[in-house]
């Protein structure tokens, strides 16, 4: 929803602006001018893109006009679950938690908690960090490593889509020239023509320079930028999720180790110590009841 705000606000500006200055909003729609930039621009991306990567981008721009999810109440859920896994293999054995690790979906405490669920990453991502130590295959140093690597490479995988739609914006003001120079050529074949004609085939090459220019830094840019910053919110709530796993695997309590994850946080969705604790109370308070 911000994200179309945004491309409300811009476009109302030049819009506005044009017309305050005496321009007329319908000298700037020519259909030709879009398929020639629109066009040339899909095209390049699908050569420089392998299919996984065309994908990621049409998956991260649906994302960016939903926001990311990663908000207050999803770190708090997720807090919240993290603590209860931990409680649980503290009370009865990391061996407690292979039927959440192996049945994810049908886990009595995941399924309290729908911003995880709901995210197939964070899920997958969990039951693979806990699944080591269920199994008792790694010491805590090494899953460590394992969990750094393995966010490593996500980290490149979301770098991917957001590298692709960048070069495609750069190259938006270079296909609005190729259509500028199309539009001066068909001018010059009518440069014979009455006055009014040839201003009106000018004004339309120059038509595609302006939305060449609007399209990469008024809305491509813009949305690579938005697609970084989504992915790198779930990077961080990763991120958290590795942090907490780790120190209870070496040996913390399951309160501290959350408390570990929570100390990483941005301001913006980070609890307060008091927060915290009052949180993990009632949720103890909860399940005594």
């Amino acid at each position: 929803m911000i994200v179309i705000v945004g491309f409300i606000v811009v476009l109302g500006a030049v819009l506005g602006g044009f017309s305050m200055a005496g321009g007329h909003v319908g000298a700037l729609l020519h259909i030709s001018e879009f398929i020639v930039i629109g066009g040339a621009a899909l095209g390049a991306l699908i050569v420089m893109s392998p299919k996984k990567v065309i994908l990621d981008i049409v998956k991260g721009l649906l994302q960016t006009l939903k926001g990311a999810p990663y908000d207050r109440k999803a770190y708090e859920e997720l807090i919240k679950a993290l603590y209860e896994l931990f409680m649980l293999g503290r009370r009865e054995g990391m061996i407690a938690l292979e039927e959440h690790v192996n049945n994810p979906a049908t886990s009595a405490i995941l399924s309290k908690y729908p911003s995880i669920q709901k995210n197939h990453h964070a899920v997958e991502f969990l039951c693979n960090a806990l699944r080591p130590i269920v199994d008792g295959r790694v010491k805590p140093d090494q899953l460590e490593l394992l969990l750094e690597t393995e966010l490593k490479a996500r980290e490149v995988e979301h770098h991917a889509p957001i590298g692709v739609l960048a070069k495609t914006a750069d190259a938006l003001p270079g296909f609005g020239i190729v259509a500028a120079v199309l539009g001066i050529i068909i001018t010059m074949g009518a440069i014979a023509g009455p006055p009014e004609e040839i201003g009106h085939k000018v004004g339309a090459a120059l038509v595609g320079t302006f939305l060449g220019i609007l399209l990469s830094y008024g809305f491509a840019h813009p949305l690579a930028s938005n697609m970084e910053f989504i992915g790198a919110a779930e990077l961080a709530y990763l991120r958290c999720m590795s942090t907490s796993i780790v120190a209870f695997a070496k040996g913390l309590a399951p309160i501290v180790a959350v408390d570990v994850a929570r100390r990483g946080l941005s301001s913006d969705v980070r609890p307060s110590a008091e927060e915290l604790e009052t949180m993990l109370k009632a949720l103890s308070q909860a399940k005594g009841a």
